[in-house]
């Protein structure tokens, strides 16, 4: 276990000199300041942690320096190597001594990364299962085999023995379990099933974002079918659509960036969703308000359907929409509903 440092480091470097301009950032950096390694400087570019000397921040690992430039480099307290149980409330759907399967609730992270250290789903688990997680799949993710985004709610199967993981991650590279989810999107899709495909790889534009690119990315493929549609705009066109996604890969965002790939993003992402402003005003005040207070994205994993390792049964569980997302759902039948044809 790695102790913890007490206060935050700011180390500087610089400036840039003729020979070393047109180097790599992380590169530099990782010559100019002792006792780091090159992955952690690296880390902590990503993480926004380096800054030029007007005080922003280069968070481009790739970034080619500049003759003259200086930067500083923010080093927060070491954090344990091995995660910590905590005390986290679980909403358990199943569990035996193979598999947990939890209902995760929005603004919970599923394990430990940079930033994000502890109060993870990874935390709960290693209280709630005790030593049965101790190395089932690595030491940061014990009993992980899929993800959930921070801000998206809903199943996830976790492994508590090693048959258990090797088994479940059998089963996702083969397609075998298949999970579908919920979301509320602007617009109504064209036609009103399909199938996406794109690879998914990172932004050229903005590194923290995914989206789907020509070239270097990972394949991935998103099936939808419209549920409802709600509202209608000047033209006579729905204003959002609540959609269900079934996955026949786990990339990262993959839905969020599917559906704003297709025109379609999901209400409330951050980061993929922008409203259009011809719909935000085609909404009466109720549901807009309704809308501008949601504090995620509407995105839930409504049902996730595997063949228990042990057993060989098929299981099959079912999450309803979160009381936050189910409530936007009913302002919009009270207020603005149209029928799905």
């Amino acid at each position: 276990m790695v102790a913890a440092a007490m206060t935050v480091e700011r180390r500087s470097a610089g400036p840039v000199t003729e020979d070393e301009a047109g180097t790599r950032l992380d590169r530099w950096l990782a010559a100019k300041l002792a006792g780091l390694s090159r992955a952690r400087i690296a880390a902590l570019i990503k993480d926004g942690k380096a800054t030029g000397a007007d005080g922003a921040a280069v968070d481009a690992t790739n970034y080619r320096v500049q003759e003259g430039e200086r930067f500083t480099l923010t080093v927060p307290p070491a954090e344990s190597a091995v995660p910590q149980p905590e005390d986290i409330p679980l909403t358990i759907v199943f569990e035996d001594r193979d598999v947990i399967v939890v209902d995760k609730p929005a603004g919970l992270v599923v394990h430990p990364a940079a930033g994000n250290h502890a109060g993870t789903l990874v935390n709960a688990l290693l209280r709630h299962c005790g030593d049965s997680l101790s190395g089932i799949g690595g030491v940061r993710r014990p009993g992980i085999v899929h993800r959930l985004d921070k801000d998206t709610s809903g199943l996830m199967v976790v492994a508590k023995n090693d048959a258990a993981h090797q088994a479940l991650v059998a089963g996702f590279a083969t397609r075998a379990i298949k999970r579908t989810y919920q979301a509320l999107v602007w617009g109504v899709p064209e036609p009103e099933a399909g199938r996406i495909e794109g690879a998914i790889g990172r932004s050229a534009r903005d590194r923290k974002k995914m989206a789907v690119v020509a070239r270097g990315g990972r394949a991935a493929a998103t099936n939808y079918r419209v549920l409802e549609t709600f509202g209608a705009d000047a033209k006579g066109r729905g204003v959002v659509a609540l959609v269900e996604c079934t996955l026949e890969s786990g990339r990262t965002h993959q839905i969020r960036v599917h559906m704003s790939h297709l025109g379609h993003p999901v209400v409330g992402d951050p980061s993929y969703g922008k409203p259009p402003a011809a719909a935000m005003k085609a909404l009466p005040l109720a549901v807009r308000q309704a809308v501008t207070n949601l504090s995620r994205q509407f995105l839930h994993a409504a049902a996730l359907e595997f063949v228990h390792p042990r057993t060989g049964k098929a299981r099959r569980f079912v999450s309803r929409l979160p009381l936050e997302l189910g409530a936007i759902v009913s302002i919009y039948r009270t207020h603005i509903r149209k029928d799905a044809p």
